[in-house]
């Protein structure tokens, strides 16, 4: 039987290979913010490609002559974070059935090349105590860091 670390990881497994097959397996890096506050899932990812930092939207930005274009379709982009999200919520479950603390952020960061990955967990509230931010927000300062930072 699967133990809860495995199960665990299994569902990260799945939020990048949705991403991964978002973008046709072509990208340098894979990052994926989800977050669980207050009974609410939300997540969003972007990428690495062509040395730059792209949000999913704008895939085809990063693109050099001659690459093919992304389909970056609303209802593609959607299907990626329904099953994000999805997968967050089977977390819940799964911490619960093991009476485990679920974390209230993840940050996955997926390196196509070297095949290292890394994840980040916090437990405390993020955002909902906070008058103005959203996880929306939490997600898009986490783009700009990582953008600014090069990580």
């Amino acid at each position: 039987m699967k133990d809860f670390e495995e199960r665990f990881s299994e569902l990260q497994a799945d939020m990048i290979s949705i991403c991964m097959e978002y973008v046709e397996d072509r990208t340098d890096k894979v990052y994926v913010y989800a977050s669980y506050e207050a009974g609410m899932t939300s997540s969003s990812f972007f990428y690495l490609i062509n040395n730059k930092y792209v949000e999913a939207y704008k895939l085809n930005d990063a693109l050099e002559d001659g690459d093919k274009r992304y389909d970056v379709s609303t209802e593609r982009g959607f299907m990626v974070l329904d099953i994000i999200n999805e997968n967050v919520e089977k977390m819940e479950e799964l911490c619960k059935e093991y009476e485990r603390d679920m974390p209230t952020e993840l940050k996955l960061i997926y390196d196509v090349k070297s095949g290292n990955f890394k994840a980040e967990y916090k437990y405390d509230l993020v955002y909902t105590n906070d008058d103005i931010k959203t996880a929306d927000h939490i997600a898009e300062e986490w783009f700009e860091e990582i953008k600014n930072n090069d990580l």
